[in-house]
């Protein structure tokens, strides 16, 4: 498939809040991404600053995968080995009493709400 394919793929199925830049992203590496025909983009928007340490680093992917083979995801009606560890050093960090992570800011605002 050639990037129009993908574009009109997604224009039939998807639904969008803007007009993406007509760019069909395949592959990322530090801070390039290379689009479906292998030509190379220097990521300047960096998925909003979600990824201002690069695409694919390594250091993030064997953190990924080493937790990935030892547990990928728990619900919230479990405690599990590693949230108590990783709430500590966010309230000292912040210097808050308390700490609620969220997956996304919408939840953190209607938890605020709350």
């Amino acid at each position: 498939m050639n990037s129009q394919d993908y574009i009109k793929k997604e224009e039939i199925y998807g639904a969008h809040n803007y007009h993406p830049l007509p760019v069909v992203l395949d592959r990322g590496l530090g801070p390039f991404v290379w689009d479906v025909e292998g030509k190379r983009y220097f990521d300047f928007l960096s998925a909003y600053s979600a990824v201002n340490q690069g695409h694919c680093h390594p250091k993030i992917i064997e953190a990924l995968v080493s937790q990935a083979n030892k547990l990928a995801l728990t619900s919230r009606a479990f405690y599990n080995s590693v949230l108590g560890e990783y709430e500590e050093y966010v309230t000292k960090y912040f210097g808050y009493d308390k700490v609620l992570p969220m997956n996304t800011g919408a939840e953190g605002d209607e938890t605020a709400l709350k």
